[in-house]
């Protein structure tokens, strides 16, 4: 239901006479559900799987790919306070590149919690103690901070090797260098 009244005169019909003065406006507009946004359900929400092959990948442009699969942007669905996003299996995350210096020159920090506690690493060093962790990381960050970035985060499945124990889901397999060409370090 749509009711105006503009500068006095009732817009849907002309013979009543209005009461109020020259400068009102009324709106009333009902609430129509055909209007409404529609929220995807918890029992509606279906996961697939993707692998990704990170052999010469660069790890940023990896890493967004990978937030965005698994928050679930690539859907038309997506909501940002639920979590129906997809898994994603990345393999050969060992041969992952850093462009330019980064490699050796880029440092992460993090705090142990006792006053002068910073302590510092390079992605050289930390690939050195855990492969994945680089890549871990980068996606962490474009996640949202809470607990439905945590929860997204155990989407994803990082593997050094070829093989992974998720052949069973049958992922889709997609090409990070066919998505755009800067995602490969061609060297």
């Amino acid at each position: 239901m749509l009711l105006l009244l503009i500068n006095g005169h009732n817009s849907i019909n002309h013979s009543v006479q209005p009461k109020y003065n020259n400068l009102t406006i009324y709106v009333i507009i009902s609430i129509n559900p055909a209007f409404m946004t529609k929220f995807v359900k918890k029992d509606e929400i279906n996961s697939e799987w993707f692998e990704i092959d990170a052999t010469g990948a660069v790890v940023g442009r990896l890493a967004t790919v990978v937030s965005k699969i698994i928050r679930g942007k690539n859907k038309t669905t997506y909501t940002p306070h639920m979590d129906h996003g997809d898994f994603v299996v990345i393999k050969n995350v060992d041969q992952i590149k850093f462009t330019g210096d980064k490699f050796q020159n880029k440092k992460y920090y993090r705090h142990t919690g006792y006053p002068g506690g910073i302590k510092e690493i390079t992605p050289e060093k930390l690939s050195e103690k855990k492969p994945g962790e680089v890549l871990k990381l980068a996606v962490k960050r474009m996640l949202p901070s809470g607990a439905l970035g945590k929860k997204q985060l155990t989407k994803l499945k990082i593997y050094s090797g070829e093989d992974h124990p998720h052949t069973a889901q049958n992922p889709k397999i997609i090409e990070i260098g066919k998505l755009n060409q800067k995602n490969i370090v061609r060297n």
